[in-house]
């Protein structure tokens, strides 16, 4: 926690004062949620992973099918959040990927969670490329640096899963590290985007 407030004086340092908008403050919500969920997720995974095999008891395949169907819903509200007027492309794109990935890691699911540790992976690609995309996007509204980098962990950590997916050496346990760098990162970008908040406000209630 402490290397995570480092980070954030860091940063905060580089970002100009932002304005507060509602985007900002639905981000802000946004990126809070996320981060609890995927805590709890990790937990969840953490209970149930000693239990499985390369044949998921019912919980695993729950979890790792609603692992992008999450996704999948935080996109939607990161679309009625963004009010850019900018192409909504890669948002849409990213709920297609949610939903294809869902739909794979279920069917993956009846071979065995290497196969479906692969698709995940895939997915992971997919999603932390377009992630990096609006992160960069979103440069200047604060809190972004940790979405880009959290992007580019999830690309890392996505070509990994599909090689120990095809190497037989796939575990749960490695998707729960990945999702707990994720909220991590969320819960970065969400102080971040509260302190910018914050001290925006405070001129105008000096005033």
């Amino acid at each position: 926690m402490r290397a995570a407030v480092v980070v954030l004086q860091a940063l905060e340092g580089a970002q100009h004062k932002l304005p507060t908008t509602p985007d900002a403050r639905a981000l802000r919500r946004l990126y809070f949620t996320r981060a609890v969920f995927s805590a709890l997720w990790v937990g969840s995974v953490f209970a149930f992973a000693g239990t499985s095999t390369n044949q998921p008891s019912p919980p695993v395949v729950v979890l790792l099918v609603i692992y992008p169907l999450w996704d999948a819903v935080a996109t939607m509200f990161d679309l009625s959040a963004d009010r850019t007027g900018r192409s909504r492309l890669p948002q849409l794109l990213n709920l297609a990927f949610d939903i294809a990935a869902a739909i794979g890691i279920g069917l993956a699911l009846i071979t065995g969670t290497d196969a479906a540790v692969g698709v995940f992976g895939v997915w992971a690609v997919l999603a932390g490329a377009l992630q990096l995309l609006l992160g960069l996007r979103r440069r200047r509204q604060g809190g972004q640096w940790a979405m880009i980098a959290s992007g580019a962990i999830s690309v890392i950590a996505g070509i990994s899963f599909v090689f120990s997916s095809i190497s037989g050496n796939s575990s749960l346990t490695s998707l729960a590290g990945y999702s707990l760098f994720g909220a991590v990162w969320f819960l970065i970008a969400a102080l971040f985007l509260t302190r910018a908040i914050t001290s925006e406000r405070r001129p105008r209630t000096a005033a």
